[in-house]
């Protein structure tokens, strides 16, 4: 049965317009995403479908153009759209916890950058830079690695904590393979990050290590240890 066939309150759109978005499935939300089914199936359909290939919402929008694609009636368009959607939400994000302008526990500082940064396919180290009130003064991605690394460099983030006149700053990146745990690595740069920017008299709040949707504090694990 086509989804025109189906009871208003049952149809994506309408009940998106009625209910909102979040009374949505996965599948319901990609069949407004997709627009149309295929012979014999709906757009739900469709949805479930591409789901079920992917395994779930957060590999589908993980998925690199060549897999994407690979799925038939999934081509470059709908990979730019999707997306675009996906940065639009990130953008938007990022707006709200600029206007509201603190993070106010590590409970909302942990969610703000499990959205920022979970879906990312490479390794991303991100900071958060902050002022003497911990108020947002920026957001910025400063390096980007392979699938399991990324070269940081600590005289840049001291250059842009001058630029951005920050009094302190928290460190976060991803870990694509879905392990949230962090490593040695992670350790050490934290370490050689707080020594740099206890030169300009910065302080390192945090470091976050982002994987599968988790987020480990490495202050809540007492190593964030005075430089």
């Amino acid at each position: 049965m086509a989804i025109h066939d189906w009871p208003a309150a049952e149809r994506p759109r309408e009940k998106l317009l009625q209910r909102g978005a979040a009374a949505l499935s996965d599948a319901e939300l990609l069949a407004i995403f997709l627009r149309c089914g295929q012979r014999g199936h709906s757009a739900v359909d469709r949805g479930r479908q591409v789901l079920q290939h992917f395994g779930d919402l957060r590999h589908l929008l993980g998925a690199g153009y060549r897999d994407f694609v690979a799925l038939p009636g999934l081509g470059a368009s709908a990979y730019c759209q999707l997306h675009a959607a996906l940065e639009l939400g990130q953008r938007h994000l990022h707006a709200i916890v600029q206007r509201q302008g603190v993070l106010h526990d590590p409970n909302s500082t942990r969610a703000y950058l499990t959205h920022w940064l979970r879906e990312r396919p490479h390794e991303v180290f991100a900071c958060l830079f902050l002022d003497s009130q911990h108020r947002i003064i920026a957001s910025r991605e400063l390096f980007h690695g392979t699938i399991d690394s990324a070269s940081v460099h600590p005289r840049e983030i001291v250059r842009q904590a001058l630029q951005d006149n920050a009094a302190a700053v928290i460190l976060a990146h991803n870990h694509p393979s879905g392990v949230a745990e962090p490593s040695m690595a992670d350790r050490q740069i934290t370490q050689l990050v707080q020594k740099a920017l206890a030169l300009i008299d910065v302080r390192v709040l945090d470091h976050i290590v982002i994987g599968g949707g988790y987020a480990v504090s490495l202050a809540e694990r007492g190593w964030m240890t005075a430089p």
